[in-house]
C-alpha cells in the first residue's frame, strides 16, 4: 500500500480514501559521518511505517549541499583568461585547439606589440568553462613552456598601472635630487 502526504495531518492510503492522523518523526540513527537519519520511523494512526535510508544515498544528499555552498565562485573568478609565457611563434588555431578542449570560446586576442608579445586574453562563453581551464592550464607545459593562466583583473589592472606611474615619479625626484641622468 502507498501512502501519500499532500496535506499536514492528513494521508491517503493507496485506495485513495483519505485518512486524518496524526504524522510523528522518530530518529533511530544516525551515520557517523553525516549525522544524518539512517533509518526513520512514522507513526500513522499509531501504527508504525519504518523507512530505511542506504547510508550512502543520505550522505550523498548532504554532500550535494555541501557542494552547492562550494560552487559558489571566488570574486575574481570570470569569463576572461589572461595568459602569459606563450611562445612568440604561437598561432592563433593552437590557441583555439587547446584552450577549446574546456569549452566554447567567443574570442582569442593575442598580444603583437614588442611589450604583450606571448601574452593573450581568451575569452569564453560561460564562466564555469574559464575556471575549468584555469584550474587544468595553469603551469601546463606547451610548446617547452609552462604556462601562466589567471583570471583577468581589470581593476587590479588600473591599480598597478597607477602604482607604476607613482614610482616613476618617485624615481624621478630622486634621481633630481641625487643629480643622476
Amino acid at each position: 500500500m502507498s501512502w501519500g502526504w499532500p496535506v499536514p495531518g492528513k494521508a491517503i492510503s493507496g485506495f485513495g480514501e483519505q485518512i486524518s492522523t496524526e504524522l510523528k518523526l522518530e530518529i533511530r540513527k544516525r551515520s557517523r559521518r553525516s549525522r544524518l537519519p539512517i533509518s526513520q520511523t512514522f507513526w500513522l494512526a499509531a501504527a508504525p511505517i519504518s523507512i530505511r535510508h542506504h547510508i550512502a544515498a543520505v550522505e550523498s544528499r548532504s554532500s550535494s549541499k555541501m557542494n552547492r555552498s562550494q560552487n559558489k565562485l571566488a570574486p575574481e573568478v570570470n569569463r576572461i583568461l589572461f595568459v602569459k609565457n606563450l611562445s612568440y611563434q604561437v598561432s592563433s588555431e593552437e590557441l583555439f585547439d587547446l584552450f577549446g578542449k574546456f569549452g566554447p570560446i567567443r574570442q582569442i586576442r593575442q598580444g603583437i606589440a614588442n611589450n604583450t608579445k606571448g601574452t593573450a586574453f581568451v575569452v569564453y562563453e560561460e564562466v564555469g568553462d574559464a575556471k575549468t581551464a584555469c584550474d587544468k592550464l595553469n603551469g601546463f607545459n606547451f610548446q617547452n613552456r609552462y604556462l601562466v593562466v589567471l583570471y583577468h583583473q581589470p581593476e587590479k589592472m588600473a591599480r598597478s598601472e597607477k602604482d607604476l606611474a607613482l614610482r616613476q615619479e618617485e624615481l624621478e625626484k630622486l634621481k633630481k635630487q641625487h643629480g643622476i641622468e
